[in-house]
């Protein structure tokens, strides 16, 4: 039995980070992954996504057109087999990284399905390991619908829909969250007909309502359709075509497609590790339950990211993994739940971090808003790219800041000012008086936070 003070089931972005930090903290480590290092966000997540996110929106500019650039072009044309390529070779370059990292590290790789045998005891193929502490961060996968079985062909899970030999000419999502808008927008890009159907009354449901309104509306005007309020009731597939009953409400319509992608959330990948032998408790979504520092109920175990309750984000599965990386050395690790930003690669972007003005003013806060459009910013238009807005939420009568909500270009990269803004417990007026680079982007963030109290 080889002996190590951590043992870290998964190497996805929880995992390989927890895994890199704790050797880094000076602990003798292994990390056990069944298939690859990164897991689902490096392999058939989040990177391979953006990667044709991408391709997809160059490709769809291309085709609209630079003539207004003072740029010629001839003929644009596809290569999916191409584009395809460069998103593997992403992929690949980032697990390499992993693996370097781990090499430089010291820590342990092993392949194989990790089982916790006991407190202190994990056994991955023919190895036990012993360890002072276990980390489950096996992740997640995405989820079935019990009328809508995945069969990996017609109807596909996100995973398929990175893989696709060729644009359908109709693709039919279920679900309007992140991962279907993002999916649904790179084939809609590449030239599918594209109709995303949400249960719930407006896409992205828990977002702002009137940023996710927006965001609707220029990708309805990019060819997407919607349906609001309805479900897919049942399907048949005949001659390589799915046909889909969808109700909304009393009435139900009939969809023709080649593919439907079911995008209706994930669940966490807790069976088979052994947690009932072990006595972990978890829900009855099989979601592992843990303290505010991350342990379970068994004394060594602990568990992080996709696997516990809470958002499935890959940067909060890193911030736990760090901070209970530094628990298990001695340190006092912290992850502010209430400063995690989320975003939705479309293009628009759209990120928020902190309260929507719904759940502001459900938390019983007095609200003001500052809103202020990209259309009013310099660089935007130099950029060709002016849809959208920063919208704030403060409290009225602290000017705390609330939440940022950004939606327009290169909000991943903007909304980081709210997250340390909100970090630090910064009014709005803070970030209204925060110096801005003209010409840039993140004016915008500026003049919203001036927006707030006029």
């Amino acid at each position: 039995m080889t002996a190590f003070d951590l043992v870290v089931i998964g190497a996805g972005p929880g995992g390989y980070v927890a895994a890199s930090k704790a050797a880094q903290l000076g602990m003798k480590v292994a990390c056990i992954d069944k298939s690859y290092l990164g897991g689902t966000c490096l392999n058939v997540g989040c990177i391979p996504s953006k990667a044709l996110l991408e391709s997809s929106e160059l490709f769809y500019r291309a085709k609209k057109g630079l003539g207004h650039h003072g740029i010629g072009q001839g003929e644009v044309g596809l290569d999916l087999r191409a584009m395809m390529a460069r998103k593997d070779k992403i992929v690949q370059t980032m697990t390499k990284g992993i693996a370097g990292l781990f090499k430089s590290r010291g820590i342990a790789h092993f392949v194989g399905k990790g089982q916790v045998r006991a407190p202190g005891s994990v056994s991955v193929g023919k190895h036990v390991l012993s360890a002072q502490h276990i980390l489950l961060a096996t992740g997640s996968a995405p989820a079935e619908l019990p009328n809508l079985p995945f069969d990996g062909k017609h109807v596909i899970s996100s995973t398929q829909a990175l893989t696709l030999e060729k644009v359908p000419e109709r693709l039919v999502v279920i679900g309007g969250g992140a991962i279907g808008l993002e999916l649904g927008s790179v084939w809609s890009r590449l030239g599918a007909q594209v109709l995303i159907v949400e249960a719930m009354n407006q896409i992205l449901p828990g977002t702002d309502r009137e940023m996710a309104q927006q965001l609707m509306r220029l990708l309805k005007r990019q060819g997407l359709t919607f349906l609001l309020k309805s479900k897919a009731q049942a399907a048949t597939i005949q001659e390589d075509q799915v046909t889909l009953t969808i109700a909304t409400g009393e009435q139900e319509q009939v969809e023709t497609c080649d593919r439907v992608l079911v995008a209706v959330g994930r669940k966490p990948c807790s069976a088979g590790l052994g947690l009932e032998d072990a006595g972990v408790a978890v829900n009855e979504r099989g979601q592992v339950l843990v303290d505010a520092q991350g342990r379970t109920n068994v004394e060594g175990i602990w568990a992080i990211g996709d696997l516990v309750p809470g958002p499935m984000l890959a940067h909060k599965a890193e911030a736990e993994g760090v901070a209970v990386a530094e628990r298990m050395a001695g340190r006092a690790g912290q992850v502010n739940y209430d400063a995690i930003p989320s975003v939705v690669y479309t293009h628009p972007e759209l990120a928020s971090v902190g309260a929507s003005q719904e759940q502001a003013d459900a938390d019983g806060h007095e609200v003001a808003v500052g809103q202020y459009l990209f259309r009013g910013n310099a660089r935007a238009h130099c950029m060709d790219d002016i849809d959208g807005l920063v919208k704030i939420v403060a409290d009225a009568h602290t000017d705390q800041l609330l939440g940022m909500h950004i939606l327009g270009p290169q909000a991943s990269h903007l909304i980081a000012e709210g997250v340390l803004a909100l970090e630090f417990g910064a009014s709005a007026e803070d970030v209204g008086r925060t110096v801005h680079a003209h010409p840039a982007l993140s004016e915008v963030v500026g003049e919203a936070a001036r927006a707030v109290a006029p």
